[in-house]
């Protein structure tokens, strides 16, 4: 039999033949890590003048997550180039996922109590919160 017979019915079996194996290794990526790197310090200097610059406590909260997302493209571009086969990168940005998820829902809760109470969610007249 020939071999693009055995590639065929290993394929349909949901096996590979050793001559696809070959063929199939890791290609090197397109693109590059220090792009990766480029957009993560984008996003991460964007979230540091956010957080820094505006007083809204929304906009801080945003800001807050450009810095989680920034941290986690950061992660999943190593991940991806210094350890190709393993998946540290994605776990640990799935916990980050899982961590903003929870901060941004704790903390609007936090913002609209503020709001209820005093009728503004400026970060700087928030200073004393007296009962």
């Amino acid at each position: 039999m020939g071999t693009w017979l055995v590639d065929g019915v290993m394929g349909l079996l949901g096996a590979a033949s050793p001559a696809l194996e070959a063929s199939a290794a890791i290609a090197p990526p397109a693109v590059g890590l220090a792009p990766y790197v480029l957009v993560s310090a984008l996003v991460f200097g964007l979230g540091v003048l956010v957080v820094v610059l505006r007083r809204n406590a929304v906009a801080v909260l945003m800001g807050l997550e450009l810095l989680l997302n920034a941290a986690a493209l950061n992660f999943i571009a190593f991940s991806r180039y210094v350890t190709p086969n393993r998946v540290d990168g994605q776990i640990v940005t799935l916990f980050i996922i899982v961590i903003a998820a929870a901060e941004a829902a704790l903390a609007l809760a936090i913002t609209l109590n503020i709001f209820s109470n005093m009728n503004t969610i400026e970060v700087d007249e928030t200073k004393s919160l007296k009962g």
